[in-house]
């Protein structure tokens, strides 16, 4: 059971600070945590764990009590690339960099 979030514009070093705290528990006590984390980029994960149950309930007829987070692959993606002038002609770079999500259930 998989879900998978694609092109989310925040950084994977955002991303991964939140998903640490998520792997490897229940389904159902990630929800909770990432519904109410002060995180600000957490309810990306929820979206996407959200998803992975909702198609694990669905598709495979499982039980969400039993399911349990057994991957959270954080990857980087595109890199977009803008410029900031500053004095004398000079440019500054930003980096705007998007990240994928992968997620697997597995039941216990």
């Amino acid at each position: 059971m998989r879900a998978y979030g694609k092109n989310i514009r925040i950084s994977p070093k955002k991303l991964r600070v939140v998903a640490e705290v998520v792997r490897w528990e229940k389904a159902e006590s990630a929800l909770n945590f990432l519904k109410f984390a002060p995180k600000k980029w957490a309810d990306v994960l929820y979206k996407v764990l959200y998803s992975a149950v909702k198609n694990a309930e669905n598709n495979d007829k499982q039980d969400a009590s039993k399911l349990y987070v057994d991957k959270l692959i954080i990857t980087k993606w595109i890199v977009y690339k803008r410029w900031n002038s500053v004095s004398r002609w000079r440019m500054h770079p930003i980096l705007k960099r998007t990240s994928n999500i992968r997620l697997e259930l597995q039941v216990k």
